[in-house]
């Protein structure tokens, strides 16, 4: 369950706190856009942190069909076919384009393997069918927590996009001074 401290030192603590988007018309904009990519990482974060915990659903159930439909194939025989089934087609959900890499992939990984540590999917054919309904439910209730948080953080993620849009359309901010920023930044 992804919780949030009030107060916390974590990035989405941080992201999350309403503080955080609180006078942005008074912030320069430098420091909105310095908020805004610290909230689009928190999001890359959480999406990748999502689809691990989508991978693991994927198998789980696959197992479980297998066995319904008296299938002889091992699930690991499937992998590449049953990950590639969601991940190939149209988009479902509020998910946009990542530009930025996660920034804490083992951390992550970590985290949904400790979710059910008793249910070891590198051999998903040995678990008991009262194994993988607890590896679903574990695996589901995350992610339903995970979702919920990174749609809070996408809602962050457009305040501040709407700012700095905002800056643009009135005349406070021009494209050619981020250009001489970015230029500045570079060298």
């Amino acid at each position: 369950m992804i919780e949030v401290r009030p107060g916390g030192r974590r990035r989405i603590d941080r992201v999350l706190d309403p503080d955080y988007v609180a006078g942005l018309a008074k912030l320069e904009l430098a420091e909105v856009r310095a908020r805004r990519d610290d909230a689009a990482q928190e999001e890359t974060d959480l999406s990748y942190l999502r689809r691990l915990l989508h991978a693991r659903i994927d198998i789980v159930r696959a197992e479980q069909r297998r066995r319904r439909e008296g299938g002889g194939a091992p699930v690991v025989a499937e992998l590449g076919r049953i990950l590639a089934v969601n991940a190939v087609g149209p988009a479902t959900g509020s998910g946009r384009h990542q530009r930025l890499q996660p920034s804490r992939a083992a951390a992550h990984r970590r985290q949904v393997e400790a979710l059910v540590a008793d249910a070891d999917l590198s051999d998903v054919g040995a678990l008991s069918g009262e194994q993988l309904e607890g590896a679903l439910a574990a695996y589901a209730t995350e992610e339903e927590s995970v979702s919920a948080r990174r749609r809070e953080v996408q809602h962050v993620v457009d305040i501040f996009n709407a700012e700095i849009g905002s800056r643009y359309a009135s005349g406070t901010a021009s494209v050619d001074e981020l250009l001489a920023e970015q230029r500045r930044l570079s060298e």
